[in-house]
């Protein structure tokens, strides 16, 4: 079990996303799981056709086109559709879900897997924010093509729409989500009609299904063909939303949605792309995608590929509020203020401070960079190691939990990790022309991670040192025969074996205690729910004083309220309605030795302990009923 801090919410999720294909669940995987990846032909040719510096010989056009169809075909249909996805954790997936399947069981390992599932969670906020800003400026660029006139425009359409996505989460997304599907369903058919048309153009484009065209480009290109894998890459970016939307689609959905309509647009529209590069025509500069559309479809064109890369925006902003629910409650991150948005759906939260973060740093991106073309230079190193990462994580539960022999580990693997190393060394030549940017971000939030958890269990550590056991604290009530006045009193705490602290320090100030003591933790852990029979463990130590314990699961709002009612029934005779609850918003300060953090750990931790959501707002408690007791606490 991990204890952590929980967060504010109404209710216990559901169960985990049924496996069952059907049409409805195809199209709810279209609008969830697909926009990154289905967005991709807006900008990916542009950057590789900018890495070759426009040299789309036919030759080489086929080879770039073969290593984009290999790298769907590997990496997408194979790694994530066929093993990755068979990687949930009790229904649910993402990165920290991985990380809390693989830990538990290898502790020689834990250090290095924990921080590869971390580091592997922040890189995901550094592509948060570049995901929504060259997924919608590539969309607005289309304009250019029709028009010169409207070039001075798409920054701030661009920044316009941006700005208005992030407005409206406050709102939720239902009534959004009753059309993403439908949309992406357009889209996708629009893109292989699209990719169709250009193939009518110069069909010798198909021979690069054959690898040896891939091959053969690299061979001949050099550095410059190396170069290119890191706008080969864009094509990939969105595999990791496969795994992380298990939980709200199910993973046969989205394997019969990738393989039947994604998969086909998607290779038909770069199959066209590459067509019309290669038959000589010659592209305005920036992206081929439009140049497929006839003049009279451009501007619908623009307006539909538009609403795509907001609906795949929107599926960033919410996979950021998911994984900051999953990290708080993991204990890897501070309490911060969440919002349920729907009575009905469970997974629609608003995390305010994570939403206007990514919106003033994607607006800075969208400024600084100025383009779509800019802006690849900055995209795909977050990915390409978010994914390198998996690879070794699924490697350990290869070999570890699924029990597989050390070859048949290693030859699953091995391909998968000579395609990653080879996409994450190409990223890396990124780094100067804005690569740096997501690394950046992780970076912080992995310090940001670290140190909240190495700070919790540094308090948990000093609070251990000090703290009665429950037949010293029992032996001391009977010693100084301490009096017992009506009422109840619930102790809220992260210490599972020892008395709280706050118990002590109420009974020095007040010389008596309440006839009930309730001291109440709440437990968070590594699978996604916990069956509403196991929600509460409850004890009572001796006369009148319960230890109580409250689990959820990584992905659960908890409701201390509503989990406490079943106590009653089980013996304890309290009315929590009318029971008052006592936290204590410790002040940390260094001790002189410093042995739990680092020097410049301790202000970073203490701001964060400072500044994180109220004790209220996280366990869902009735505020006239709140009581605080401050304390300092040497760390």
């Amino acid at each position: 079990m991990t204890i952590s801090d929980p967060q504010p919410g109404a209710a216990a999720g559901p169960a985990a996303a049924p496996q069952e294909t059907t049409p409805g669940a195809m199209l709810l995987a279209l609008g969830i799981v697909f926009g990154d990846l289905g967005t991709s032909p807006l900008y990916t040719l542009a950057a590789v056709r900018e890495a070759v510096d426009g040299a789309f010989i036919p030759s080489a056009a086929l080879g770039i086109l073969s290593l984009i169809f290999w790298s769907l075909i590997i990496i997408v249909s194979i790694k994530y559709c066929v093993f990755v996805l068979r990687a949930d954790n009790n229904g649910e997936g993402g990165i920290l879900a991985l990380m809390s399947l693989v830990t538990p069981r290898h502790f020689t390992r834990l250090p290095a897997l924990v921080a590869m599932g971390l580091f592997g969670a922040a890189l995901i906020y550094g592509d948060g924010i570049i995901t929504p800003a060259i997924s919608v400026l590539s969309a607005i660029e289309g304009v250019d093509v029709a028009s010169h006139a409207l070039r001075p425009y798409v920054l701030p359409l661009s920044a316009a729409v941006l700005m208005g996505l992030f407005a409206v989460q406050s709102r939720g997304t239902a009534r959004l989500g009753a059309v993403l599907g439908p949309v992406m369903l357009v889209w996708f058919v629009a893109i292989g009609a699209l990719g169709l048309a250009g193939l009518w153009r110069y069909p010798e484009v198909l021979a690069a299904a054959d690898p040896r065209y891939a091959i053969g480009f690299l061979a001949l290109a050099g550095w410059k063909g190396y170069a290119a894998l890191g706008g080969v890459f864009l094509a990939v970016t969105g595999a990791e939303a496969l795994y992380a939307d298990i939980g709200n689609v199910g993973r046969n959905p989205i394997r019969t949605s990738w393989y039947l309509i994604v998969l086909p647009a998607l290779l038909l529209n770069y199959a066209g792309q590459v067509a019309v590069l290669a038959s000589g025509q010659e592209p305005p500069k920036g992206s081929p995608f439009f140049l497929l559309c006839p003049s009279w479809a451009v501007y619908p064109m623009v307006v539909l590929a538009t609403l795509a890369t907001i609906i795949a925006s929107q599926a960033i902003i919410t996979g950021a509020f998911s994984l900051t629910r999953q990290a708080m409650q993991l204990g890897w991150l501070p309490g911060l203020n969440i919002r349920q948005t729907s009575d009905t759906e469970y997974g629609q939260i608003y995390v305010p401070f994570v939403n206007w973060t990514m919106m003033v740093l994607t607006l800075t991106l969208i400024l600084g960079f100025g383009s779509s073309a800019r802006l690849a230079g900055a995209y795909g190193t977050a990915v390409s190691t978010t994914m390198l990462l998996t690879t070794a994580l699924l490697y350990n539960l290869m070999r570890y939990s699924w029990r597989w022999p050390a070859w048949g580990s290693a030859l699953a693997i091995g391909a998968f990790v000579f395609f990653d190393l080879a996409f994450f060394g190409a990223n890396l030549l990124k780094i100067a022309d804005g690569g740096w940017v997501p690394l950046v971000v992780a970076a912080i939030i992995f310090i940001i991670m670290t140190t909240w958890h190495g700070g919790v269990a540094a308090i948990q550590r000093t609070q251990m040192a000090t703290a009665l056991t429950p037949p010293q604290f029992r032996r001391r009530l009977a010693r100084k025969s301490i009096a017992r006045v009506p009422g109840t009193a619930v102790f809220l705490t992260r210490m599972t074996e020892r008395v709280p602290e706050q118990i002590v320090q109420h009974l020095e100030q007040f010389g008596a205690l309440p006839e009930t003591l309730i001291a109440l933790t709440v437990s968070f852990a590594g699978r996604p729910r916990v069956a509403p029979d196991k929600r509460l463990e409850m004890t009572e130590l001796f006369d009148g004083f319960w230890k109580m314990t409250v689990h959820y699961g990584f992905i659960e709002v908890p409701n201390l309220p509503a989990a406490l009612r079943g106590a009653k029934a089980r013996g304890c005779p309290v009315d929590f309605a009318k029971a008052v609850y006592i936290g204590a918003p410790d002040r940390v300060i260094r001790d002189r030795k410093g042995r739990h953090l680092w020097r410049w750990q301790l202000p970073i931790f203490a701001f964060l302990f400072r500044n994180s959501v109220h004790l209220v707002e996280r366990f869902n408690l009735p505020p006239q009923n709140f009581v605080e007791i401050g304390r300092q606490i040497e760390i």
